[in-house]
């Protein structure tokens, strides 16, 4: 059976569970999601589209009146829808790993418990419990550049900003949180996606795939998140053999253990501690160096001396 065929089913099986549950009262912020997930092809897309259709509506939604206002950009979904998006997502970032938009619509569908989790840890942590105060973003407009760049090789500023350089990212291309119920999870969730690239830092790892993984690894020990399981468990498949070596033997192990010994990675107040060393920040943190050197460049990884 062809490709087409199957996700025509799915269309039909997806159309008929929404006539039996009431769609989303925000119905046009549902539908730029579905013009950005039709770059992704197969069910993705389609799964996005049915979630879009416009059904009878019977009054105003009780989801909308139960979280009305929560955030700004938040789109309140039922049960049954983030179930939806959860599938749609997960199919789409299946097909290319680097559709952040999809990954990040799946972390927030399927994390609420480990959001919990995570928040309690940040609120036991007095680090952690002034970030959720104070709320602060890791943005281009909130990062002093020229400062970071005068600090001395080695400090956690300098370092994070020759991370940015030589992978080529910013900051700013984290997305918004959209579909999380919960104002205070939200801001986890936000936090977490900024605290990302300053992971690559913590851990040396690049922005290939194998560094991505190496990353996925330790992110899935540490929060539980389960987009991050997933990520771990089905990366590797994206690996050849050559790579997929030195992490089964070396990098995973490594990732796995430091993950489960570190200190909560999103209690950390990043922003106070660029002029700190690397080396102290790891030790602080309980986080091993690395035991492979990969650049950004390549693929190739290499034992350190």
């Amino acid at each position: 059976m062809s490709d087409t065929v199957m996700t025509r089913h799915h269309v039909r099986f997806i159309f008929g569970i929404m006539r039996m549950c009431q769609p989303p009262h925000n119905i046009e912020m549902l539908r730029s999601l579905l013009v950005s997930s039709r770059r992704s092809t197969g069910s993705g897309a389609f799964m996005f589209e049915a979630l879009c259709v416009r059904q009878q509506h019977r009054g105003v939604d009780s989801v909308d009146r139960q979280y009305d206002g929560l955030y700004t950009g938040h789109i309140p979904t039922s049960p049954i829808q983030k179930a939806l998006l959860a599938v749609g997502s997960g199919v789409a970032a299946l097909q290319d790993p680097y559709r952040h938009d999809m990954v990040a619509v799946l972390g927030e569908t399927t994390g609420h418990l480990a959001l919990m989790t995570l928040r309690d840890r940040m609120r036991g942590d007095p680090e952690g419990y002034t970030i959720l105060t104070e709320r602060p973003r890791i943005r281009l407009s909130t990062l002093d550049l020229s400062k970071m760049a005068s600090l001395p090789d080695g400090s956690f500023g300098r370092e994070y900003l020759r991370f940015l350089e030589d992978n080529r990212v910013t900051p700013d291309s984290r997305v918004n949180v959209k579909f999380v119920d919960n104002e205070e999870l939200a801001y986890v969730m936000q936090r977490y996606r900024e605290v990302h690239d300053l992971l690559h830092t913590l851990l040396g790892m690049p922005t290939n795939m194998l560094g991505e993984v190496a990353v996925k690894w330790f992110e899935a020990a540490q929060t539980g998140l389960p987009m991050c399981i997933l990520g771990a468990v089905l990366g590797p498949l994206r690996l050849s053999t050559s790579r997929l070596e030195p992490l089964v033997t070396s990098l995973g192990p490594w990732a796995v253990r430091n993950g489960r010994q570190a200190r909560c990675v999103l209690s950390i107040f990043y922003e106070r501690r660029w002029e700190q060393s690397l080396e102290d920040l790891r030790e602080e943190l309980n986080i091993e160096p690395p035991p492979l050197t990969i650049t950004a460049t390549s693929q190739k990884a290499t034992l350190d001396s």
